[in-house]
C-alpha cells in the first residue's frame, strides 16, 4: 500500500489499530464525542459540502441552468472558503493537534507524518484548484469553462476525500481514547 496520497486507498493497517476499540460506527455514542471529535468531523463535512457545491454549480453552469454571474460569484466565494479553510485547518493540525496527539500515541508517529505529507500534497493540488478556478472565471465560453473546471476538480476531490477519511480514522480514535478537548 502506498503512502502517496494520490495512490493510497486507505491508511496502512498498523496506523488504524485504534479503530478496533473506537470503531467509526460508534463514535457518536462515546462520552465526550460532542467536543473536539464532533467539531473535527463538522469541519471535514464543511469541506466536503463546499467541494460538492462547487461541483454541482459547475455542472449547472455547463448545462446553462445557472446564471453565469451567479456561478462566478459562487465559485469565488466557495473557492475562497474552501482554500482558506483548508489552509487554516491544516496549519492548526500540523502545529498544534498532531504534535499533541503524537505525544499521546507515539506508535502512530508515522501516521501523523503521513497526514502532514498529505497537507503538502494538498497544497500543490490547492494551487491547481486556484488556477482552474481563475481560468474558469476568465474564460469567455461559460459552458466550456464549467466543463474544464469540473474535470480539473476531480483529482483534487479524490485526494481531499481520501485525506479526510484517513485523517478521521487516525485522529478521532485518539481524541476519543484520550478525551481530548
Amino acid at each position: 500500500m502506498s503512502d502517496d496520497l494520490t495512490q493510497r486507498s486507505a491508511l496502512p493497517a498498523d496506523l488504524v489499530t485504534l479503530l478496533d476499540d473506537w470503531p467509526r460506527a460508534g463514535w457518536s455514542d462515546v462520552p465526550g464525542f460532542e467536543g473536539l471529535s464532533a467539531f473535527w468531523l463538522d469541519r471535514h463535512l464543511g469541506f466536503r459540502d463546499l467541494l460538492g457545491g462547487l461541483q454541482r454549480d459547475a455542472e449547472q453552469a455547463a448545462a446553462h441552468k445557472i446564471d453565469p454571474n451567479r456561478w462566478h460569484q459562487r465559485l469565488l466565494r466557495g473557492g475562497e472558503q474552501l482554500v482558506q479553510g483548508l489552509i487554516g485547518h491544516h496549519q492548526i493540525e500540523d502545529h498544534s493537534y498532531f504534535p499533541a496527539m503524537q505525544r499521546l500515541e507515539p506508535r502512530l508517529a508515522r501516521g501523523f507524518d503521513l497526514l502532514d505529507a498529505d497537507h503538502h500534497a494538498l497544497d500543490a493540488l490547492l494551487d491547481g484548484f486556484v488556477t482552474a478556478a481563475n481560468d474558469a472565471l476568465q474564460a469567455p465560453d461559460i459552458r466550456e469553462a464549467a466543463l474544464v473546471f469540473h474535470a480539473r476538480l476531480a483529482p483534487f476531490e479524490r485526494a481531499l476525500i481520501r485525506h479526510l477519511e484517513d485523517e478521521e480514522d487516525l485522529v478521532i480514535p485518539v481524541i476519543l481514547k484520550h478525551q481530548m478537548g
